[in-house]
C-alpha cells in the first residue's frame, strides 16, 4: 500500500505530520514524534522572543483540548544554535520550520532558519486580520527563502479564499488548514471562577470538536485552488479522519491535540492502521484518495421519512427524545408520523445501533 504523497515538490512517506504546539517544542519531543514514524517533522513556532506562558495552560475533555499556550517557550537562538543543528543531523526526513509573526519578526528569523528547513509553516494567529498585512508577510519571506511556503490560516479569518489568494499572490505555496479556534472559555462553576488561559480568561480551542470547521475550509479552498498544497489540521484522531481530510483537498494532513487527549502514541497507530482502512475503503494509495471527486449530492427539499430495523431497534428512545418535530413516539416499536416527520435527519445520526435510515 502506497501511502506516500507530495507536498509542492517534497516527498513524504505517508500524510500524517505532527501540528506546531506542546508536543514538537524541543529536541527531545520531537525526536520522539519521529520515532511515532510520521511523514515529515513541524517544529513548535519560533519567533524573535520567548513566550511566556501562563500555568496552567492546557486542558482537555473527551473531545476537545483547550490552550493558552503561545508560540516556543524558548529563546530563537536556542533553536538556531542548538536544536535546529542537531535536527539537521540526526534527521531523516523533511522538516518544516514553524515561525511567526510580523513582517519584522520574518526579516530577521527567516534568514537565521532557512539552512535548516526543507519548508516553513507561517502562522497568522497573532497578525489580525489585514489581507495587506498578510501580503507583506508573505513577501518578506520570499524575499529570504526559496523554500515553500505554508501560510497557516486561523479561522477568525472572515474569508479564507481571500486570504489565500493574497498568500499565494504574494509568494506562499500553499495553506495549513486550520489554526486553533478561540477565543473560548473554561469556567469552574465550585470555585467560581475562569479554569485556565490568559489575563482576560482566554483559551483556544482544537482537537475533534473542531474537525467539521475544518474540513469545511479545506473543502472550499480546494475548490477555488486545484493546484497549490493544502494541509489539512484539525481534529483529525483516527485513520477514517486522515482519509476525510484528502477527500476534502488535502495533499497531507497534522495533528497535535488528539495526541494530548489520547495519548502521544496516536500517531503511530494512525499510520499503522492507514494500509487496513485503505483497503477497507477500496483505495491502493493516498495519490487516489487525493484524486477522488467528493460528492455532494444535490440538494433537495422534500423529506424522506426514517426506516425503522425494529429487530436492530432496542427502544433506547433516543429517536424520540431528541426529535425537534415530535414525530415519533415509541410504545412496543418505534412510530413515525409521516405528516409531522420533516426528514431533518436527526433521528437516524443518533441512533447508536443504526436501526434508522433512509434520510441521510
Amino acid at each position: 500500500m502506497d501511502l506516500s504523497t507530495n507536498i509542492s515538490g517534497i516527498k513524504i512517506d505517508n500524510p500524517v505530520m505532527p501540528a506546531s504546539g506542546p508536543l514538537v517544542g524541543d529536541y527531545e519531543k520531537l525526536m520522539f514524534i519521529d520515532s511515532m514514524g510520521v511523514g515529515a517533522i513541524v517544529t513548535k513556532t519560533i519567533s524573535t522572543k520567548a513566550a511566556q506562558v501562563p500555568r496552567p495552560c492546557i486542558y482537555g475533555e473527551n473531545n476537545f483540548a483547550m490552550n493558552a499556550e503561545l508560540w516556543s517557550e524558548l529563546p530563537p537562538e536556542k533553536w538556531i544554535d542548538e536544536i535546529l543543528p542537531k535536527l539537521k543531523k540526526n534527521l531523516k526526513k523533511p522538516l518544516i520550520v514553524s515561525a511567526g509573526y510580523s513582517k519584522e519578526d520574518m526579516e530577521k528569523l527567516i534568514p537565521q532558519l532557512d539552512p535548516f528547513a526543507d519548508a516553513f509553516e507561517i502562522s497568522t494567529h497573532y497578525v489580525g486580520k489585514d489581507y495587506n498585512t498578510i501580503a507583506e508577510i508573505v513577501k518578506t519571506i520570499r524575499k529570504n527563502t526559496k523554500k515553500p511556503i505554508f501560510m497557516k490560516i486561523s479561522p477568525h479569518i472572515p474569508d479564507p479564499v481571500e486570504f489565500t489568494k493574497v498568500a499565494i499572490g504574494n509568494g506562499a505555496n500553499g495553506i495549513v488548514a486550520i489554526n486553533s479556534l478561540g477565543p473560548t472559555m473554561k469556567i469552574d462553576i465550585k470555585n467560581r471562577k475562569v479554569l485556565i488561559g490568559n489575563e482576560k480568561g482566554q483559551v483556544w480551542l482544537s482537537g475533534p470538536a473542531i474537525k467539521p470547521l475544518a474540513l469545511a475550509i479545506v473543502k472550499m479552498l480546494r475548490d477555488a485552488f486545484p493546484d497549490i498544497t493544502i494541509i489539512g489540521v484539525g481534529g483529525i484522531k483516527s485513520a477514517d479522519d486522515v482519509i476525510e481530510f484528502l477527500l476534502a483537498g488535502a495533499d497531507a494532513v497534522q495533528l497535535l491535540s488528539s495526541a494530548l487527549i489520547y495519548g502521544k502514541d496516536i500517531y503511530e497507530r494512525i499510520i499503522k492502521d492507514l494500509p487496513r482502512k485503505l483497503e477497507k475503503y477500496g483505495f491502493n494509495s493516498v495519490e487516489e484518495i487525493r484524486k477522488t471527486k467528493l460528492d455532494i449530492p444535490n440538494v433537495k427539499y422534500i423529506a424522506n421519512n426514517p426506516i425503522v430495523d425494529h429487530e436492530k431497534c432496542t427502544l433506547c428512545k433516543i429517536c424520540e427524545k431528541v426529535c425537534p418535530y415530535f414525530a415519533i413516539t415509541i410504545d412496543t416499536k418505534v412510530h413515525v408520523d409521516p405528516n409531522k416527520c420533516f426528514g431533518c435527519g436527526l433521528c437516524e445520526s443518533r441512533c447508536p445501533v443504526k436501526a434508522i435510515s433512509g434520510v441521510l
